[in-house]
């Protein structure tokens, strides 16, 4: 089960956002990619924060109550977000989630640039296949 690794079901083309960008704009690229959030890239690809669901929410409310929204994405991303590495184990990840609120973490490499995202569905769709595997393979000799 080690063996099952994050550079095996992270999402490679995931949604991005600019540090510059505005909430409004991130947010209707939010909704349109269908994902609950994504990394905040540098012009390297470095990953320099990461903007969710929830980070938005929070900012559209506020801009509701007061007519008016002037906020970029770095006013509202998580600026040190928990990032993985693709050799990391798909059980070692299902741990950290357990434990961490994200849903969705930033696979980086070694300079910090990103990969790809992996989220909970990925970390669940590999755990379900490699039980599926497991209890296939083991009734083969029944």
């Amino acid at each position: 089960m080690q063996s099952i690794k994050v550079a095996d079901y992270l999402n490679h083309r995931p949604v991005t956002f600019k540090q510059d960008m505005r909430v409004e704009s991130a947010v209707e690229k939010l909704l349109q990619s269908g994902q609950s959030g994504g990394p905040v890239i540098d012009e390297t690809k470095r990953v320099i924060g990461f903007l969710s669901e929830q980070d938005c929410l929070k900012k559209m409310l506020e801009a509701t109550y007061q007519n008016e929204s002037h906020s970029v994405v770095s006013d509202v991303m998580t600026k040190e977000p928990l990032c993985v590495k693709r050799e990391d184990s798909i059980v070692q990840m299902a741990d950290l989630m357990i434990c961490n609120k994200p849903k969705v973490y930033p696979v980086v490499d070694d300079e910090g640039r990103l990969l790809g995202v992996i989220s909970r569905a990925n970390v669940l769709l590999a755990l379900d296949k490699h039980l599926h595997d497991a209890y296939v393979s083991g009734h083969r000799y029944v």
